[in-house]
């Protein structure tokens, strides 16, 4: 793989805390990706923002607004990760879909691109800019854009399986599966519309749990326990 789009969870992030950020965790990952760009594979990062906030639980707020606090949450999580990136020694830039001031560059595919050939590591913040759509569908959207070669998604779960496995003990988990089955069965492991977006554009996914020693440069070496998603 040249070039991969690396999905982080936000959950994830947090550790046992459940909110905010472990700060051990987000080092441990620096640590693996900058592993993984010293050996030349180009990387681009969308975080999720779980470990802040999570606006489809509240009855309270207008889900246009909630959405809106998500978006600002996973531009934190980005700027956040992009400062212990930049510790362990790595060229870093925080790309949104609108304006924020001096803290972000607004995304374009050029842009992008360039960062990413400067083997910088690039994270997209912000979702797509509009409510209503998951970072899910942002993660295969810039993946997409950027001509990733494979999207690796590092969650709290290890992978994809028949049931919720919090739920069921039994719940059996899937080595690989076809990004199909998925869509035909609406699985949950991801946002329906971005799993079509993902399999009208023939984009092969990983799953796999952030938490296992070194998952994500096992994950790029082919190596992963996680789920392969199959195009």
């Amino acid at each position: 793989m040249q070039r991969i789009l690396l999905k982080l969870s936000g959950e994830a992030l947090a550790g046992e805390k459940k909110t905010g950020f472990d700060e051990p965790t987000v080092v441990a990952v620096a640590r693996q990706v900058k592993e993984i760009v010293d050996s030349g594979v180009q990387v681009g990062i969308v975080i999720g923002g779980g470990n802040f906030w999570r606006g489809r639980t509240s009855e309270t707020i207008d889900r246009t607004k909630a959405d809106q606090i998500g978006m600002l949450a996973t531009v934190m999580n980005c700027i956040y990760v992009s400062e212990i990136f930049r510790f362990v020694g790595m060229g870093t830039k925080v790309f949104t879909p609108f304006q924020c001031g001096a803290f972000t560059e607004l995304f374009s595919k050029d842009a992008a691109v360039g960062a990413l050939n400067e083997g910088k590591v690039v994270f997209f913040a912000g979702g797509i800019g509009h409510p209503y759509f998951s970072t899910d569908m942002g993660t295969v959207l810039r993946a997409i854009e950027i001509e990733a070669d494979m999207i690796l998604s590092a969650r709290a779960v290890d992978g994809v399986y028949d049931s919720d496995p919090k739920l069921n003990k039994d719940a059996k988990k899937y080595d690989t599966i076809p990004i199909k089955e998925i869509v035909d069965k609406q699985l949950g492991v991801m946002d329906l519309a971005a799993a079509v977006l993902c399999m009208e554009n023939r984009m092969p996914m990983t799953i796999f749990g952030l938490n296992e020693q070194d998952s994500i440069i096992n994950t790029v070496k082919g190596k992963s326990k996680g789920t392969i998603i199959t195009v």
